[in-house]
């Protein structure tokens, strides 16, 4: 499965992990047990279950992340790196297979956030397991020992793989178990509240309010579930025919009593470590890919000809900024309105992560110069400039907002859903076909799992957000 060794370099390791203060008879154990050439599957899972197994008990035996000594964090990362290898070359050759086994032969689908944790189950090694994970709950960012980047390989081989991508992909776009109970509140009270998120039938539209009102509306681990329920209920709902997506009022003083589409991700809680690598896959092959690709009601997995979903048109009202996450929601917008004083951003690179599928999106409305320049030179787009027009489809007055919001949506809905979601499906179609968003989140997830617990991005978020002196 992986390239043989040579003696020079098990020596080298050897060397590093004995100065960081492993046993001899642990390195050699370790050594002895890494997986070379196996093909069948069921002798490579034995051979790098007990790889991974062994793997794990020599960084348990040294001290956590912060009290490491240099020698010591050395020889992690190198039982890391070896250990890692093993898994790529055993997801390489057996993908389907361990998806297979973890779906019922595809029979279940399964989502993101839980396939990482059945795959630690089925598979000890594979992806870090439950107790792994919650030995880290509360610790900051930076002390964290990255085992969530063996979720981000994983999540890369699967979505890799088409048959395997094509039925994650299926899976996270079916409405979640909560979505039906809502949805029936939904329709006898005509409004409502699960928290981060509001929704108001208001005649032939819903109107989705988000609300995250101490940060600016960001979002994290508190608004995610919620906000993807009520996309569930807003597209479900059979009494409506275009969702509004808005910002709520917020509580910061600079800004109280004014609405704000959003800040982006919460970089409080990133550097605080309450935002989990799954959040960010979970988050655009969710909720964000729904509102793009619509929610899938059957079993036949979905493709770009014949699928069974349910979508509507959606109309974005931009007010006060749109900055990272919320820009990225900009791109897959029907119809985006924007108050003359608002503002676009994508301070991704300042940040040290990847911005969700804006580098899959973004070229598509800006041009490819325009987009690496907002992703990877922090450029500011005000929306009443040529630039900011190519984002936004009509600027407004601030105090004009709701008067345009009436006007767009009566605008949408005279001729009828059936032809405007024809059409809505035909661009889709030729603008990103499902297998080229598959291939690309494929990408995203081992890259910004990297990101995720790179230097870089605590660095970046102590020097451009202070962020050790914030409150939680």
């Amino acid at each position: 499965m992986t390239a043989e060794v040579k003696p020079a370099t098990s020596r080298r390791i050897g060397t590093i992990l004995l100065g960081g203060g492993a046993s001899g008879p642990a390195i050699e154990a370790w050594l002895s047990a890494e997986p070379h050439g196996v093909s069948d599957f069921a002798a490579a899972r034995r051979a790098c279950e007990r790889f991974w197994g062994l793997s794990r008990d020599l960084v348990a035996s040294l001290p956590a992340k912060p009290g490491r000594s240099a020698g010591q964090t050395q020889a992690v990362e190198a039982v890391v790196e070896r250990a890692r290898s093993a898994r790529d070359a055993f997801l390489n050759a057996h993908v389907d297979a361990v998806y297979a086994e973890l779906t019922d032969k595809l029979s279940r689908f399964v989502r993101v956030e839980d396939l990482v944790l059945t795959a630690a189950d089925a598979f000890p090694g594979l992806t870090p397991s439950r107790a792994d994970l919650n030995r880290e709950v509360g610790v900051l960012q930076r002390d964290k020992d990255a085992l969530e980047i063996d979720q981000g390989i994983f999540l890369a081989h699967v979505l890799g793989h088409e048959q395997s991508g094509r039925h994650l992909c299926h899976a996270m776009l079916r409405p979640l178990p909560e979505s039906a109970e809502l949805l029936d509140r939904f329709l006898a009270e005509g409004i409502l509240d699960v928290g981060a998120a509001r929704l108001e039938r208001c005649g032939p539209a819903v109107r989705l309010t988000a609300a995250n009102p101490r940060y600016l509306n960001a979002e994290d681990a508190t608004t995610l579930r919620a906000m993807e329920a009520a996309v569930d209920v807003a597209i479900l709902d059979p009494e409506s025919k275009v969702v509004v997506l808005r910002g709520g009022e917020v509580d910061h003083p600079k800004y109280r009593g004014r609405r704000l589409f959003g800040s982006g991700i919460n970089l409080t809680h990133l550097y605080r470590g309450d935002i989990p690598f799954t959040w960010f896959v979970q988050r655009d092959l969710g909720y964000v890919h729904k509102i793009f690709r619509g929610v899938s009601l059957g079993d036949a997995v979905i493709d770009d000809v014949h699928s069974d979903t349910a979508e509507k048109q959606w109309i974005g009202a931009v007010e006060g900024f749109a900055i990272g996450g919320h820009c990225q929601l900009l791109l897959v917008m029907d119809y985006t309105i924007a108050a003359s004083d608002a503002y676009m951003t994508l301070p991704a690179q300042k940040e040290g992560i990847i911005p969700g599928a804006a580098n899959l999106r973004l070229a598509r409305q800006v041009g490819e110069k325009l987009a690496r320049q907002l992703v990877q030179y922090q450029r500011r787009l005000d929306s009443d400039t040529p630039e900011g027009r190519r984002i936004c489809d009509e600027i407004v007055a601030p105090d004009a907002m709701d008067a345009a919001i009436e006007t767009v949506v009566a605008n949408l809905t005279t001729s009828g859903a059936v032809g405007a979601l024809a059409n809505r499906r035909a661009f889709r179609v030729g603008a990103e076909p499902l297998d080229i968003f598959r291939r690309y989140m494929a990408v995203y997830a081992r890259e910004q799992a990297g990101c995720h617990f790179s230097p870089a991005l605590i660095a970046n978020l102590e020097r451009y957000w202070d962020a050790q002196n914030r409150q939680g």
